[in-house]
Formats: structure tokens, C-alpha cells, sequence
């Protein structure tokens, strides 16, 4: 997997702006792809310099969008809105950190997930990291 995103360096590296990657070859994880993505995108705007910050980036985002499993969001749609409404002015947005001074309620079936309810939108959170992974509508 290396080999071919190094290869792929190396000729946009030479001055080629096209290279042909199949697409099986990412297809093991959200990081591989978001990272030959992003160094893709980056080559076509910015050329080998930008094709290693496109990587860089294309893996922070592959790696913060995955979703939760199905019995998770399924959990958090299922709990009672609290009495008392979470309300802040920051924007909930994936990929972001939730607020200071939010309360996150970890998901019992999966403690890699927590939630909370916040400016009345049902927000799934990585616990470690407070990372939003998912807003349910």
C-alpha cells in the first residue's frame, strides 16, 4: 500500500500531472483514501508540493468522517431530549471539537461513541478526543 502512494509521489514529483491508481488499492482504509485523495487533489492544484499538504489533510479528513454503526446512531435518536436544553453559539460541525463545557453521555453498547444533545441537534462524539463524528438531523 506504502509502495504505491510513495510510487505515485515520485512521478507527480517528476513533473507528471496524471497518474492512474486503482481504485482497490485504497479501499482498506478511510485514511489510505483520504490521504491519496487529497495528495491527488493537492498535485492537480498545487504540484508535488501540494500534493504531499493534500495528503496530509485528505488523512486528518478520511480519518474524522467515518461513521458510527447503525445500532449507535439508532441509540442516540432513542433518548429523551433533556429538561434542560444544551444551547451555545459555536457551530456543530463534523470533524470539530464539541464546546467547552458540553456534557457528553457515552453510548453504553459502544464505548468508542458518546453523545449529547446540543442546539437541539442529537450530536455523536468520539469521548476521547470530543470529536464530533456525526450530527443527526
Amino acid at each position: 500500500m506504502k509502495k504505491i502512494v510513495t510510487v505515485s509521489a515520485a512521478i507527480l514529483a517528476a513533473g507528471l500531472t496524471a497518474v492512474a491508481i486503482p481504485a482497490g488499492a485504497f479501499a482498506q482504509q478511510s485514511t489510505v483514501t483520504g490521504a491519496a485523495g487529497g495528495a491527488v487533489t493537492g498535485a492537480i492544484v498545487g504540484g508535488p508540493i501540494g500534493a504531499a499538504v493534500g495528503g496530509v489533510v485528505g488523512a486528518v479528513a478520511g480519518t474524522a468522517i467515518d461513521p458510527p454503526p447503525r445500532e449507535v446512531v439508532t441509540y442516540v435518536e432513542e433518548q429523551p431530549v433533556p429538561a434542560a436544553p444544551v444551547v451555545v453559539e459555536q457551530e456543530i460541525a463534523v470533524g470539530h471539537p464539541m464546546p467547552q463545557g458540553v456534557i457528553v453521555t457515552p453510548v453504553p453498547q459502544d464505548p468508542a461513541y458518546a453523545y449529547a444533545i446540543v442546539n437541539n441537534q442529537r450530536v455523536i462524539v468520539d469521548p476521547r478526543t470530543h470529536t464530533v463524528v456525526q450530527v443527526i438531523q
